[in-house]
């Protein structure tokens, strides 16, 4: 009788450590579907891009890429007040500047995607007749020409649209002719596009973007001050550490690269350099006061 017990004991035992491994595999598998979704936090200046390459991604390597749009400046807030977010990819260095300095991103995870040419963007035609800045200020106060631009204070290109204009000092020129502020570069470029402006300050790549409805005019490179780069980076908030950084290699990728090359991006340093050879690339911009008001 003793030895029967002990055999039931024994299976019992055997069925309470089968159980215990079951659900531990369970527990492991939940644990690894939760890690297969990765939150983003973009600026609206790599959107066509990242929708393709999001896509590609998911498909690739099964892993869920949900994209959040809005400026830089805007989605740098959402992540700092929610805590969340596992990759952040502003428009420019200068908010990822920002978010060093909050101590938001794994600086060590930074890499770059893509190079940005701050350009005049006007619709299909140039129906204005726009060749140049000089021409587009002088039109804009004195022939009825509409400019727009992003709001220089939370959006990377109207940050880029306000150096343009300090620099070459036609601010006090022009700052009060500006028609509305858009909240995202996206936003600016759709001004165009549904014609509410005639002209607005934006990358080259919106040509690409919007081929049917807006014409690039660029400016002469002794006055771009600043050549733009989207940067992307590992947030600390991140509980996807692993499959983050797998999605931004896939961005730098050369199947990543020829995403963005798609879209009007140029990839390369020495490329975007041929435009504005004595533009700075990156660094940074303290917007002056009168953009404040």
């Amino acid at each position: 009788m003793f030895k029967m017990k002990n055999k039931i004991f024994i299976s019992g035992a055997c069925v309470f450590l089968t159980c215990i491994i079951l659900l531990s595999g369970c527990v492991e598998e939940k644990k690894e579907t939760e890690n297969k979704t990765i939150m983003v936090f973009a600026g609206a200046a790599s959107m066509p891009a990242m929708k393709e390459a999001a896509s590609i991604f998911e498909e690739k390597y099964n892993i869920t890429v949900e994209l959040n749009f809005g400026s830089s400046g805007t989605v740098l807030s959402q992540m700092e007040i929610s805590k969340q977010g596992d990759i952040y990819i502003p428009g420019s260095n200068d908010f990822m500047d920002k978010a060093k300095e909050k101590r938001i991103i794994e600086e060590d995870t930074e890499k770059i995607l893509a190079y940005l040419l701050p350009a005049i963007v006007v619709q299909k035609g140039n129906p204005k007749n726009i060749s140049s800045l000089d021409e587009l200020v002088y039109k804009v106060a004195h022939k009825n020409v509409t400019l727009a631009i992003c709001n220089p204070v939370s959006c990377c290109v109207g940050l880029y649209a306000a150096e343009i204009f300090d620099k070459n000092n036609v601010t006090t020129k022009i700052k009060e002719k500006i028609i509305t502020y858009a909240k995202s570069c996206s936003d600016t470029e759709s001004l165009i596009v549904l014609k509410k402006a005639d002209a607005v300050i934006g990358w080259d790549a919106f040509g690409t973007w919007h081929p049917d409805d807006a014409d690039i005019v660029y400016l002469n490179s002794s006055q771009i001050p600043r050549i733009a780069y989207i940067p992307a980076a590992v947030t600390k908030f991140s509980k996807n550490k692993e499959s983050s950084q797998k999605f931004i290699d896939f961005l730098t990728s050369e199947d990543g690269k020829k995403i963005f090359k798609k879209w009007g991006y140029i990839t390369k340093e020495n490329e975007i350099k041929k435009y504005a050879p004595h533009a700075k690339i990156g660094e940074s911009y303290n917007l002056s006061n009168i953009w404040y008001k």
